[in-house]
């Protein structure tokens, strides 16, 4: 069970740290006792306490320097949260070449990117704090589960799936976990943003509602609570696991209310 300060005098990156999941991950680091670095586009709403780096996930060289500093002004890294992604809404028909390229970037390029280069710092952190090393990816439930209208989101999500166990085969001799979170439909600006996009935003947010189990979205502040779990020394352990906070979406099959 994670404590108040699991992770005094760990030290993690978040990248897409400023908003949604990712800032409710960085802001729970914190609150637990961790030196927190987060790497986002734009860094505005990165929570008080965390270094701020301006980054995008897509930039090789950027997030190579941005890895660099964290290590350099936090001590070294402990914890890596590769989180930053973007959505992607339709069938197979109806994204082009250009669209599925720019998601795939984001959403499992950019995990790649995190993890090349953090990897040498946590290979020497997991030396000194064995079990207390660890990357955990966000992944989704689109990973597991067919949703409509979501081919190439669910594709990018299935990469991310089996890339975290692939990595956590690759470095579990190294010491370094290797687990992902798979949320249901949740809280996040980019839902947001596709509410506002709809013809009936009420609507469409009544059927998302309707869609989880348990009646309503995920909340950030749930995931971000797995996420640290599986960060934390309390999860030595795990490595290899795709944790859900899904509401029910992948496991249960209700009758209609």
């Amino acid at each position: 069970m994670t404590g108040a300060q699991d992770f005094d005098g760990l030290s993690a990156l978040v990248t897409g740290g400023a908003s949604g999941i990712g800032a409710a991950v960085a802001g729970l680091l914190l609150a637990r006792g961790a030196r927190v670095a987060v790497l986002d586009r734009e860094t505005a709403g990165v929570p008080d306490g965390a270094l701020a780096i301006e980054a995008d996930v897509c930039d090789d060289a950027a997030v190579r320097a941005g890895v660099e500093r964290a290590a350099a002004e936090l001590g070294g890294l402990h914890t890596l949260v590769p989180n930053a992604g973007t959505g992607a809404v339709g069938t197979v028909e109806d994204n082009d070449d250009q669209e599925w390229g720019r998601v795939m970037d984001v959403n499992v390029l950019g995990m790649v990117r995190a993890a090349r280069h953090a990897l040498p710092h946590l290979r020497r952190a997991a030396v000194d704090r064995p079990g207390a090393v660890s990357i955990t990816h966000t992944c989704s439930v689109a990973a597991t589960a067919g949703l409509p209208r979501r081919a190439l989101y669910s594709a990018s999500k299935g990469a991310v799936l089996a890339l975290t166990l692939a990595m956590a085969a690759d470095h579990v001799r190294e010491g370094i976990r290797v687990n992902c979170v798979n949320p249901g439909t949740a809280e996040t600006p980019w839902i947001g943003r596709l509410l506002a996009q709809a013809d009936d935003p009420v609507a469409e947010r009544a059927a998302l509602d309707a869609r989880q189990p348990m009646g309503r979205l995920v909340r950030a502040e749930e995931v971000a609570a797995a996420v640290v779990y599986l960060a934390s020394p309390a999860a030595a352990s795990v490595t290899g696991t795709a944790l859900a906070v899904d509401g029910g979406m992948q496991g249960l099959r209700l009758r209609p209310a």
